[in-house]
């Protein structure tokens, strides 16, 4: 029986050439896309840079046009944007100060005030008027610094309170922008000058220049003040050492001095320097320092003066006595005419003993007194 078997297969050739992997035609095709993807991605970065800064460009021309004009930039837009009062919507495409307002996203009352102060600034010549601009247009704006003269940064600036409070600024030297703000937030000038001395220092000196010229003022602090006892305790005070200040004061100016008696006398030469040396050293005080303690040595040392002065000169010294005896005669005098003794029935609700007791002790000292000086008239 014949076997058949399977013929051998046929080997390749030696010098077959050996395919490429499949992967290197994929891979060549990835370094061409990688390449591609590259460069697209470097154009697109690049694109970005520009655009940004574009942006930056735009802000800053923006910073320098906003810095150079100030609010004129900001009236321009009003101005080619916003129709004038009564101009009809029809064949413009500009809008009311409402429409506008809304799309800007703030109040009407803001837009107008703007629209105001371009309307005033082209009354004087300074820009063109409204109906001379289209939207978009650009024109040469005045300087920043002029643009305060025309815009009205508060409505409340045009009420008659807001114009008084304007031209005191304007007085003062600031911008009424400032004092509108203060007087519209009481609360935070309340809360300024409590936690700031120089705020408070600055309230204070405005009071008192505003106290020269409102009476209404006047009353209501001073009742203020007496109702305050540590305020009442302090006016007091002051009171007492602007008294020796003044008595001071006359001594050092006048030249003249006031005895104890009342007297009224030319101040010898040496009393009315040292007064002047006294005075010289309360007017180099500072507002900070206390003038009580320097008021009160003043006072001491030239009212000592005058009554060594007194005592020194015999003459002087009679004149003075006779005077207060006059002075104290006219006082009791006076006293007892107030007495009222036209209806005796009255001592019958009122008596007491003392009262004639003490009648009868003042009746003594009287006539003991008249005793006295007519002993003593005799003896001259």
């Amino acid at each position: 029986m014949t076997v058949a078997t399977a013929a051998p297969e046929a080997a390749e050739p030696a010098d077959a050439e050996v395919p490429p992997p499949a992967a290197a035609p994929e891979a060549a095709y990835t370094a061409e896309g990688e390449a591609a993807y590259t460069a697209e991605g470097e154009a697109a970065h690049t694109a970005e840079g520009e655009a940004a800064a574009a942006l930056v460009e735009r802000d800053a021309r923006e910073f320098g046009a906003y810095a150079r004009t100030g609010g004129w930039t900001f009236g321009l837009k009003v101005a080619r944007s916003v129709r004038p009062g009564g101009q009809h919507a029809e064949g413009t495409p500009k809008l009311s100060a409402k429409e506008f307002a809304e799309l800007a996203g703030c109040s009407a009352d803001r837009v107008m005030r703007f629209y105001k102060a371009w309307d005033k600034a082209a009354d004087d010549g300074l820009v063109p008027h409204f109906e001379a601009l289209a939207p978009g247009q650009d024109v040469e704006l005045p300087d920043a610094d002029v643009w305060l003269a025309y815009y009205v940064p508060r409505s409340s600036a045009t009420s008659a309170r807001g114009t008084a409070i304007t031209a005191a600024a304007e007085a003062e030297g600031i911008r009424p922008t400032k004092a509108l703000e203060v007087a519209e937030n009481p609360t935070a000038l309340r809360a300024a000058i409590l936690a700031d001395p120089g705020t408070a220092q600055a309230a204070r000196h405005a009071l008192l220049d505003r106290l020269k010229e409102d009476p209404a003022l006047q009353t209501e602090l001073a009742r203020d003040i007496a109702r305050t006892d540590e305020l009442k305790k302090a006016v007091a005070g002051e009171a007492r050492a602007a008294d020796r200040i003044e008595y001071v004061r006359k001594v050092a100016e006048e030249g003249q001095i006031r005895t104890p008696a009342g007297q009224t006398l030319d101040a010898p030469a040496e009393l009315r320097a040292e007064a002047e040396r006294h005075l010289t050293l309360l007017d180099e005080l500072d507002d900070s320092e206390e003038a009580g303690e320097w008021a009160t040595e003043a006072y001491d040392t030239v009212k000592n003066l005058v009554a060594e002065t007194v005592e020194s000169d015999p003459e002087l010294r009679v004149q003075e006595r006779r005077t207060k005896f006059y002075s104290s005669l006219q006082k009791a005098t006076k006293v007892f005419e107030e007495l009222t003794l036209d209806d005796a029935a009255d001592f019958d609700d009122i008596y007491e003993d003392d009262m004639v007791q003490r009648l009868e002790e003042l009746q003594q000292a009287i006539h003991t007194c008249i005793t006295a000086l007519r002993k003593a008239s005799a003896t001259h």
